[in-house]
């Protein structure tokens, strides 16, 4: 379960070295805003070394190379899938193309590395109107693409408009994000609230994105991510409404019954996935049946 994703600059050993147990359910160590044209090289090593030394089991680690218009992107490849991340964060993805040619890079170097093809996954970051415009090409362009994501920073400036903590400005974007990944059939996350002072901002900006239909959202700060795991966990409420739901629809399984309701309410296909998708979440986070 992926309900938050913690930035974590990839020339910053101490956070690196840290980064699972900041109570993110995954981190992205970051190569490419946060790192210099000058510290690139020594960044990219340190992340390599940091992964292929430190234990990650608590976390899903997500490394973000740079474009694949530089000259750093290849070189970010070939020093870390061999140590095979959960996930690598391809920037500025603005086409299906950019993701193909991602994708067959990695072809090569698992191929070269003896590891089982589409290991590695994907999860582009869209930051661009015209990225924006083609996220369901995107989200489709490959079998290792499990989630698109949305940077609102690089977007504003595209659209040459203010970043605010409202998001107006980015409302249209967020939505189409959220059904181009729904119609692609893979998760879709949400961009980070940057103002680190700003708790109570958070919290309600990450209940409007799991509105929304955000499967999560990243953050830029260690303080944000419990608020962000709190918007994007059930409550005690839901889970409680999700076992009644499936307690009522193997009851009326067993009675032979074909149609059934609860609360006054007809239980339907979506009513039923729903509930799975709540029990599910709750064995994800709490490691069980929180009912038992």
């Amino acid at each position: 379960m992926r309900r938050s994703m913690l930035f974590i600059p990839g020339n910053t050993p101490n956070l690196l070295m840290n980064g699972d147990i900041l109570g993110a359910d995954s981190i992205i160590m970051d190569l490419e805003d946060a790192v210099s044209p000058a510290e690139k090289d020594s960044a990219r090593i340190l992340v390599r070394n940091v992964l292929k030394t430190m234990d990650f089991s608590r976390c899903e680690v997500i490394v973000r190379i740079n474009p694949v218009d530089t000259d750093y992107w290849t070189h970010d490849l070939d020093e870390i899938i061999p140590l095979r991340p959960g996930l690598i964060m391809p920037p500025k993805s603005s086409c299906a193309k950019d993701i193909e040619t991602v994708s067959a890079y990695i072809d090569k170097v698992e191929a070269e590395n003896n590891i089982p093809h589409g290991t590695v996954k994907l999860i582009p970051l869209i930051e661009t109107a015209l990225g924006v415009e083609n996220a369901f090409e995107i989200a489709k362009a490959s079998e290792r693409v499990t989630a698109i994501f949305l940077g609102a920073e690089d977007l504003s400036a595209d659209l040459h408009c203010k970043r605010t903590k409202e998001g107006a400005e980015i409302l249209y974007a967020r939505q189409r994000l959220i059904v181009a990944a729904r119609a692609a059939g893979v998760d879709v996350y949400d961009t980070p609230f940057t103002d680190v002072n700003d708790i109570e901002g958070l919290e309600k900006d990450a209940a409007f994105a799991k509105a929304l239909g955000f499967t999560g959202k990243a953050s830029i700060s260690p303080r944000h991510v419990s608020g962000i795991n709190n918007a994007f966990s059930p409550t005690k409420a839901e889970i409680d409404y999700a076992h009644e739901v499936m307690e009522t629809i193997e009851r009326a399984k067993a009675e032979g019954k074909g149609v059934v309701s609860l609360r006054g309410k007809m239980i339907d296909a979506p009513i039923v996935a729903r509930a799975a998708q709540v029990i599910e979440m709750e064995k994800a986070i709490f490691g069980g049946d929180c009912n038992e």
